[in-house]
């Protein structure tokens, strides 16, 4: 393969931090940007705004006009190839004349309908694999439902710097500060879903919505405000959720999974989906609840739960990622851990985790960690 040249990289850079403006408002759909470009010359560019609206490529097209014949369009997903909500990209590149296409990541999705072979078959030139890991991380929980067939999972979690969460008595608020709240909201926005347990919902009956005007003004917008409604995901087993808790207000669409034999109450889950599912060892099968989700097209999946449903989550290998607000206070040794896993004997067995961001968030520390 040709090298890419440093306009080709700079290019694609532009398309990525174009891609990263649909970050809150894509879902189910990946998040695209594309530049299209002669030489060093930009002559149009977009991004993917909102699921069902045009894709990057068209925006980008209407931008150039006429002057995306013989251009270089530089794409960070494989344009589409198929009918969907809207016609295929792979037919308006073909359309406006452009003469070569860059693609940062394929997208397995579409290989049987794929756009490249089309492209191709025009005479255009089509090459990939220009910053990658960088399309690829950006669209992480598309690629995850995609491939795996499940969500991205990430687990956000906060923390004295003893290891607790919150007093024996069940207190937390707060252990982080205001901006770390903020920054919270911002990982919400981001999510397809947010999932609790019924144990968490007793405890401190948490909304489990977005609320960056609250929190996050500087992030917020009207439009921001309506397109971030994640799915609310609660798993009961029991359905003892009370049926005032917020989680059951119909403020957001919820989704509430639980046992196969547990009885529904006469009143307070009107106003959301329930779903039974397999229990394994008296709980609810956590593997098909993911399976679920990813059939109904939820990428990024956050997960805002307690020690027990953390640690049962990592203890089945299906952690993606650990969102860590650690706060400079103690909590002392009677207070609640932060996850419940099962005894170690061998320090071979211990979780590994390798530090992917650490970030100051107004005097809390924030870590990203995978394992």
């Amino acid at each position: 393969m040709t090298p890419f040249s440093a306009a080709d990289h700079a290019h694609m850079a532009r398309a990525l931090r174009l891609a990263e403006r649909g970050l809150f408002t894509t879902q189910p759909n990946p998040r695209v940007g594309c530049v299209i470009a002669r030489g060093n010359d930009v002559v149009g560019e977009g991004w993917h705004e909102r699921a069902g609206e045009p894709h990057a490529e068209v925006f980008a097209l209407r931008d150039a006009g006429a002057r995306a014949r013989g251009a270089t369009a530089y794409v960070t997903l494989e344009p589409c190839g198929m009918h969907g909500r809207t016609p295929p990209c792979a037919d308006a590149l073909i359309a406006a004349g452009v003469a070569r296409v860059v693609i940062a990541s394929e997208d397995v999705f579409q290989r049987d309908g794929g756009a490249v072979a089309r492209l191709r078959a025009a005479g255009i030139v089509v090459e990939s694999g220009l910053m990658r890991e960088a399309a690829r991380e950006l669209n992480r929980g598309f690629f995850s439902r995609i491939e795996r067939g499940r969500p991205w999972l990430r687990v956000k979690l906060a923390m004295s710097l003893d290891g607790r969460t919150a007093l024996a008595n069940g207190e937390s608020k707060w252990i982080t500060g205001d901006a770390a709240r903020a920054d919270v909201q911002r990982w919400r926005a981001r999510s397809s879903a947010i999932l609790s347990g019924s144990g968490t919902v007793l405890a401190d009956d948490p909304r489990l919505t977005v609320r960056l005007a609250e929190h996050a003004p500087q992030l917020s917008s009207s439009a921001d405000e309506q397109d971030c409604k994640p799915l609310r995901v609660v798993l009961d087993r029991t359905l003892r959720t009370p049926s005032g808790a917020h989680v059951l207000d119909g403020s957001a669409p919820t989704l509430v999974f639980h046992a196969a034999s547990a009885q529904v109450p006469r009143a307070g889950f009107e106003r959301v989906e329930l779903m039974a599912v397999e229990t394994r060892d008296g709980h609810l099968d956590l593997a098909q609840v993911l399976a679920e989700l990813g059939k109904r097209g939820v990428n990024e999946l956050q997960v805002e739960a307690g020690a027990t449903l953390c640690g049962a989550l990592f203890a089945a290998g299906l952690v993606d990622e650990l969102l860590l607000y650690v706060a400079p206070l103690f909590l002392g040794d009677a207070a609640r851990p932060l996850l419940v896993l099962p005894a170690l004997t061998d320090m071979a067995a211990r979780w590994r985790l390798r530090v992917v961001e650490q970030r100051q968030v107004g005097n809390d520390l924030r870590l990203l960690l995978r394992p």
